[in-house]
């Protein structure tokens, strides 16, 4: 799947932007906060429906207007498929397919796949669960409907419970249907659990090999799921922390508070890795997301780089730009220096200054870099 070119209107800094891609490498260069992460935002938007950033549609609409549009035009194969997104800012976006208005976000999914990698994502192992956690669901919810069908469920009825456990300290009669909630929360989560075992599965085959090429074959690495519960114990643990969690207000229990651990030898790098170990894990990680959805769907992600490079040394540049070979890849930066010093093979330049996009021809990039 490639992008072909992506329409805006009233998004974020853009009033109007029309913008045709090349089929192999897109550079968007220009200063900070000129708009070059919008680009790259409203075709993440597009495909999943949400911001890599988590960013509400009312947030993302030009703040003087009151909807903005998105409009994607896609190619697989010699077929050609178009995305419209209308976001408002008091009522929830409207989307259609070739036109046909879809009634869910759900529909939307698996025709383009996306692989995001901002430098936020360098610190997905040092950081909190609440990351890598948000690392698998975001994948797992483009490659598969059911997963993200569960997951939904799953957290609206965390919510509920934990207002159930809320209106509990007012109204002690309500304790007989916290039992209704745990059941369903031990069914929709049970099947959570299940399909995150499954993808560190899928993941653990492709990033060991990653791995061990990105550090010059010094580390082997293992990536651990750490559920909080197993899904034989869930509801019996459900039910033996009600008086924990009637006290607390919050449910303590449930794949919501997973965990995933990165090993290096016997070592856990989330805690005693180098800043160099995380990142490279970090890099493999995305390296892998690319290899998987690959093998999950027999198509290519397009994949974002949002200002990456510059947070990379020159050897890990090198393997990144390297590794992603036949994706069609939209790369932000700053500066060029680093793809003309690298005799990298670039298709397409723009200049992007304040919502103004220019189309430069790969010959000015010398005088530029």
């Amino acid at each position: 799947m490639i992008i072909k070119s992506l329409e805006l209107q009233d998004y974020r800094n853009y009033d109007t932007l029309n913008l045709a891609f090349d089929r192999g490498t897109n550079i968007l260069y220009g200063d900070n906060a000129q708009g070059k992460t919008n680009i790259l935002e409203a075709i993440y938007v597009s495909a999943t429906t949400k911001s890599h950033k988590g960013s509400k549609d009312r947030d993302i609409v030009n703040f003087q207007k009151e909807e903005a549009h998105i409009r994607t035009f896609l190619e697989k194969e010699g077929v050609e498929t178009r995305v419209d997104m209308h976001l408002r800012k008091s009522k929830s976006k409207g989307i259609a397919i070739d036109g046909q208005k879809i009634r869910k976000a759900a529909d939307l999914l698996g025709i383009c796949n996306v692989v995001f990698f901002s430098p936020e994502d360098l610190g997905i192992i040092k950081d909190g669960p609440a990351e890598r956690r948000r690392f698998v669901d975001m994948e797992l919810c483009q490659l598969d409907s059911f997963y993200l069908y569960n997951l939904n469920h799953y957290n609206k009825i965390v919510n509920q419970r934990n207002k159930l456990l809320k209106d509990l300290f007012f109204n002690p009669d309500l304790r007989d249907t916290l039992n209704i909630w745990d059941s369903q929360l031990a069914s929709f989560g049970s099947k959570v659990i299940e399909r995150r075992k499954i993808f560190i599965e899928q993941l653990n085959e492709i990033i060991y090999d990653i791995h061990r090429r990105l550090s010059g074959d010094r580390e082997e690495i293992v990536v651990r799921y750490e559920p909080d519960v197993e899904i034989e114990a869930f509801e019996k643990r459900l039910q033996c922390s009600q008086e924990k969690d009637i006290r607390l207000k919050q449910t303590t229990v449930g794949p919501h508070r997973d965990d995933f651990s990165f090993l290096v030898g016997d070592v856990d790098i989330r805690k005693f890795g180098s800043q160099g170990q995380q990142r490279t894990a970090a890099l493999s990680l995305k390296l892998s997301e690319i290899e998987l959805v690959k093998k999950i769907t027999r198509d290519t992600p397009i994949l974002l780089l949002d200002d990456v490079l510059s947070e990379l040394d020159s050897n890990r540049q090198n393997y990144l730009l390297s590794s992603i070979g036949d994706v069609q890849t939209i790369i932000t930066c700053t500066g060029l220096e680093e793809f003309v010093n690298n005799r990298f093979e670039i298709n397409r330049v723009y200049k992007v200054t304040n919502g103004v996009v220019e189309i430069l021809s790969p010959d000015h990039m010398h005088e530029r870099g």
